[in-house]
């Protein structure tokens, strides 16, 4: 077994500075904030900080722009109207219906809009600081155990992953996952370092919140942390089991404190569970967002097979097919063989060895993501992988430099071919991933050779400096290589950062098509491609207003695709049921005209109208400002609306206007759809049309007098009296 020996200690030069004055000032402070500790190199610290700006600069290039998930932000923007709707995080603001996620990224878009108010950076802000301070984190992590070097270039990956750099510059809850992940994977360092306790709870408490921003994904690194402090940390076995009964308690408290309190509300007082099939969260957690996932189930017993899929067909190689590859799979070679090599280089270390555990908890992180993102069965979109970016970007760098240490100190036979070995093989899959865009532009062009011929030099310096022993070259090698494989993530990253990205379904780079994968959501989305604007009219994250922007009938997805984080009709129901609609659903379609007529006529009501589904209800409350019910969640297959609810708050005045399809479809209950044709008036288009000359009337008949109009569906408006 190969052993490496430690660095030498080095007496004090140049690269290194003085230490600080003793009295430790609050100028000597602020100076270290800056210049980092006395014992760092000079370079450190202000290469972290161009590197926080790096990632700062693409993450909010052009903040103002940005669309997001128009979903999400409608559940903001209610929250900032109601403290119900914020707590509970329901789509409207008069709480009929939640989201089909816990709240806590909700809460935190939430403040922001109500500090700063409610519009497109406002939104955008909080992830932005997030993402930035995610690499910060990293870069503290790896550092503590392998160094400066390590750390930055962790830190570099990690802000350049191209999904995280289009995920950080929207309004999906996954930055705010991903900070609270690495949140817990601080505090669990800390308490194998030290063998305490209180590192390890809060580390439990992190995980615990980020279950309650996205639920079960929270969960996926959980057994690489509980195998760490079994394995390594301080302290007897039966100290540490202890330890971990205790943190497991807090996990759950602090991951189940809201689905209890939910649950145990009547639901007569609360929103009805998006999402759900009983209208408990519980439901929502071992079903849609747990099970459902991984198996692909419309329920927490569902069938397998039938979820919807962005990502290709599930399997081993999903993240390296064509619409996967260029968002993460760039670094994947080098992190396998760094991981591998890194536990047998420290194979003879003692059981608490630092490195080795560092080695384990990012090595873990990374294949338990994997294996979960690769096989699921179940909804999956490109943007989900970015929780896997901090253990490649941890990797990289970490396993960078043991392997780099490796290369210099340990014998030639062995270890002289495997960092050469693992440049140059994610050097050749850089080059083939930027064939796949090739004649995309000339940003992958400039790529593909950059990483050729740092690549070649890389590969080559590295070989010729160890067998001629010339340190210099090594060094120029290592920079070298890290210029390879880097350059082809940077460019996807580049193209994130300047380009239009759909807020609902983000990617970096240019579209590989690809089938489903490819496909966009939103209004304005675009069938085959997932680079385009997530708006037809006003950025999503603009202020509503009365006036409205919204093209007339602009559609709120494609058919078959998946707005936000939330499945498609077939994947949930198993049919078409919510496939192609237009705003309004059964071919009634929802324009700027229309919300002004129905806000004119609101009268008291609590709720603007009542749609078929989410996507419809989001952009309508988006251009109007008001509440408006989502009868079926987001395929409209939710049970949130029964005929006898309907009937009470039409009863009560607290809606008055539906929209029904021609056949009970897209969310319109059957039953519901008979009830309000048989009972409900028809609103004609001519009463809020621009085309027709009667604007200002209601241009109102019975159902009875137009047969035609309510047998393909439509506009239509119920009052007390006709709940009979």
């Amino acid at each position: 077994m190969t052993t490496l020996t430690p660095p030498p200690t080095s007496s004090p030069s140049s690269r290194h500075r003085a230490a600080p004055p003793a009295d430790g000032g609050f100028v000597a402070r602020g100076r270290r904030l800056f210049t980092g500790p006395a014992e760092d190199p000079r370079w450190t610290r202000p290469a972290l900080w161009a590197i926080l700006l790096a990632a700062t600069a693409l993450y909010a290039w052009n903040i103002t722009s940005i669309s997001g998930n128009s979903f999400y932000n409608a559940a903001v923007y209610s929250g900032t109207k109601s403290w119900k709707a914020f707590f509970f995080g329901a789509l409207d603001s008069g709480s009929f219906i939640t989201v089909d996620k816990p709240p806590f990224a909700l809460w935190v878009m939430g403040l922001s809009a109500r500090a700063f108010g409610f519009g497109t950076w406002q939104l955008a802000l909080p992830m932005v600081a997030v993402g930035t301070g995610s690499v910060a984190l990293l870069h503290r992590m790896v550092k503590r155990d392998f160094g400066p070097v390590a750390a930055t270039v962790a830190a570099l990956a990690l802000a350049l992953t191209p999904i995280t750099v289009a995920i950080n510059r929207d309004t999906n809850p996954d930055p705010i996952l991903v900070f609270l992940m690495l949140l817990g994977a601080a505090g669990l360092f800390k308490a194998v370092r030290t063998g305490r306790l209180m590192p390890l709870v809060w580390s439990a408490v992190a995980i615990g919140f980020a279950f309650n921003t996205k639920m079960m994904q929270a969960y996926v690194v959980l057994p690489a942390f509980f195998l760490v402090y079994l394995w390594a940390a301080h302290g007897s076995l039966g100290r540490r089991i202890r330890h971990l009964a205790v943190a497991t308690v807090a996990l759950v408290v602090s991951s189940a404190w809201w689905m209890v309190v939910v649950d145990l509300i009547p639901a007569s007082s609360r929103p009805y569970i998006g999402g759900s099939t009983d209208n408990t969260v519980w439901d929502l957690v071992i079903g849609y967002n747990g099970f459902g996932r991984i198996f692909g189930a419309s329920s927490s017993v569902g069938s397998a097979g039938n979820g919807a899929s962005f990502g290709g067909s599930a399997g081993v190689y999903r993240l390296f097919n064509e619409i996967m590859g260029g968002q993460i799979s760039w670094l994947i070679p080098f992190a396998t063989i760094a991981l591998i090599a890194g536990l047998i280089l420290r194979g003879r270390a003692p059981r608490t060895d630092a490195k080795r555990a560092a080695l384990m908890l990012w090595g873990g992180w990374f294949v338990l993501h994997y294996l979960t993102f690769a096989l699921a069965e179940g909804t999956f979109h490109p943007y989900y992988v970015t929780a896997m970016a901090p253990g490649i970007a941890a990797l990289a760098g970490a396993g960078g430099v043991t392997l780099y240490r490796a290369f210099r100190e340990g014998s030639a036979a062995t270890w002289g071919w495997v960092l050469p070995a693992a440049v140059a093989a994610s050097a050749a899959w850089a080059i083939v991933l930027l064939q796949r865009v090739s004649g995309s532009g000339t940003l992958y062009t400039v790529a593909e050779i950059v990483v050729g011929v740092a690549g070649t030099v890389a590969v080559l310096g590295l070989l010729a400096g160890r067998f001629t022993r010339r340190e210099g070259l090594i060094g120029f090698a290592a920079l070298a290589a890290v210029v390879a494989l880097l350059a082809g993530p940077a460019a996807y990253s580049v193209s994130a950062a300047t380009s239009a990205t759909n807020g609902t379904n983000p990617t970096a780079g240019p579209s590989t098509g690809g089938g489903m994968g490819g496909m966009g959501g939103g209004p304005g989305g675009a069938s085959g491609s997932s680079r385009t604007s997530g708006t037809g009219g006003r950025s999503m994250g603009e202020p509503p207003s009365g006036g409205g922007s919204a093209p007339s009938g602009s559609d709120t997805r494609p058919s078959g695709s998946e707005t936000g984080d939330s499945e498609t009709a077939s994947g949930r129901t198993g049919s078409g049921q919510a496939g192609g609609g237009q705003m309004g659903g059964g071919g009634t379609q929802v324009s700027s005209e229309m919300i002004t007529y129905l806000k004119k006529h609101q009268d008291g009501a609590t709720w603007l109208l009542a749609v078929a589904t989410d996507q419809t209800a989001s952009s309508i409350i988006l251009e109007s400002g008001q509440p408006v019910i989502s009868m079926g969640g987001w395929s409209g297959s939710d049970n949130a609306m029964t005929l006898a609810k309907l009937k009470s708050l039409v009863k009560s005045g607290k809606l008055h206007y539906i929209i029904v399809s021609s056949d009970g479809g897209q969310g319109t209950n059957s039953e519901i759809a008979t009830w309000v044709k048989a009972h409900g008036t028809t609103v004609k288009s001519s009463a809020y049309s621009s085309a027709s000359p009667s604007t200002t009337s209601s241009s109102t008949s019975s159902t009875s007098s137009t047969s035609s109009t309510s047998s393909t569906g439509g506009l239509y408006r119920l009052d007390a009296s006709d709940v009979g």
